[in-house]
């Protein structure tokens, strides 16, 4: 099977064809960089200018690539700006948290558009899927067969893609097949905390670096561990649970079923409990609130020191266990440790081992803010769309239009 080009050749839809892997190059390489040029993306490949264009104009027919004229710079043939086609695929992607959710959609470029964004009523399960699953359903009635994935976020415990438990939400097992309207679509489901690593390491404060350790804080802590742009989530996809690990009080039960973990000691329930306050029905927005109080108030300095303190010890030992290159903070992690900055950094040197003080890897804030975990669910699922078999499946239903 294939269809005509504009050069009158055509593109086969066969995996291994050695033109699929030049159009997967060129559209990596728009993904990568959106804005780059089509001189630059020949260049980088080793491309001739006349495969270059060939291909390109291949993309075009087939929806998935646009050209616009690029502003001129001195001598030479002009070039073209690459970009994803107005009517190309796109991935639904969901920021499930636990107060809200977000829904975007994004093209090729990876830059996701919030479509809806709703506080929940309440968290029961049923309730929150069901509102989640209409808003999916409005941006794939939107964007029709040009949904190629549904892509999920989630304040969870993640394993085989499907939701294990969530302290955070008050959770056990939820299956979020619902959110699918239509069967076609696959459904895609990580850690929140995972994938705004993914999206740290790929497009943020962490791009480069081969080993990331990426740690955010909001309800509890999460994290990943990045490898090459990819995350170590274990036999089942359940890693990167570090607010798990006994760091903290043996005296707390945690929601999770476990004692001592460390989610208890570093998030707004460990600031309210040493405050002497009830534990926050919203344990992120009462820290945020306390972070806000500091200046004025010396007990609620106090007890966000300590916090930072705890956050800093476990955060060296990660470190030595895990050997990054770079570590990102997300969520409250980074304003915690800006607002207590002596203590953190304190406790951060006194956990590392001694041949790790004199050049502890880079502690840095995370770039995409509260939009990691949206890019990071983007990101994976352009990884399942940007193969040959997802090329060739996008460009036969183009054909079967015809």
């Amino acid at each position: 099977m294939s269809t005509a080009s504009p050069a009158g050749g055509s593109l086969s839809f066969r995996t291994r064809d050695s033109r699929w892997r030049g159009a997967l190059a060129v559209l990596r390489e728009m993904r990568r960089e959106p804005g780059v040029t089509r001189a630059a993306v020949a260049q980088r490949l080793g491309l001739s200018s006349g495969s270059a264009t060939e291909i390109t104009a291949r993309l075009r027919e087939l929806a998935l690539l646009a050209e616009t004229p690029a502003a001129a710079s001195g001598r030479g043939r002009p070039t073209t700006v690459l970009g994803p086609h107005p009517d190309g695929p796109v991935v639904v992607a969901v920021d499930l948290r636990q107060e809200d959710y977000r829904c975007a959609v994004a093209a090729l470029d990876g830059r996701p558009e919030v479509l809806e964004a709703e506080t929940h009523a309440d968290r029961a399960a049923d309730r929150v899927v069901g509102t989640v699953a209409r808003a999916v359903r409005h941006a794939c009635d939107r964007y029709g067969d040009r949904v190629r994935f549904v892509s999920v976020a989630v304040a969870a415990t993640v394993r085989h893609g499907r939701i294990a438990q969530s302290a955070a939400l008050g959770w056990d097992a939820v299956d979020l097949g619902a959110l699918v309207p239509h069967p076609g679509v696959p459904l895609l489901v990580g850690n929140d905390a995972t994938l705004a690593g993914v999206a740290e390491s790929r497009c943020g404060a962490a791009a480069g670096t081969a080993v990331v350790l990426h740690v955010t804080i909001e309800v509890g802590v999460g994290g990943t561990l990045i490898v090459d742009g990819r995350p170590v989530e274990g036999m089942t996809g359940a890693g990167g649970e570090f607010g798990h690990l006994p760091f903290g009080d043996r005296g707390l039960r945690c929601p999770c079923g476990a004692r001592g973990c460390w989610d208890l000691t570093v998030d707004g329930r460990a600031i309210a409990r040493h405050l002497g306050d009830p534990p926050p029905r919203d344990p992120r927005t009462y820290a945020r609130a306390a972070l806000d109080r500091m200046a004025e108030d010396a007990a609620v300095r106090s007890a966000v020191d300590r916090v930072a303190g705890d956050f800093a010890s476990g955060l060296a030992g990660l470190v030595n266990a895990l050997d990054p290159g770079v570590v990102t903070l997300g969520g409250l992690a980074e304003p915690l440790r800006a607002a207590a900055a002596p203590r953190f950094a304190a406790a951060l040197q006194d956990g590392l081992m001694r041949f790790r003080r004199a050049d502890p890897p880079p502690v840095v804030a995370a770039a995409l803010g509260e939009d990691g975990a949206l890019h990071g669910a983007v990101a994976v699922a352009l990884d399942r769309f940007l193969t040959e078999e997802g090329l060739a499946a996008w460009a036969s239903g183009r054909a079967g239009r015809g």
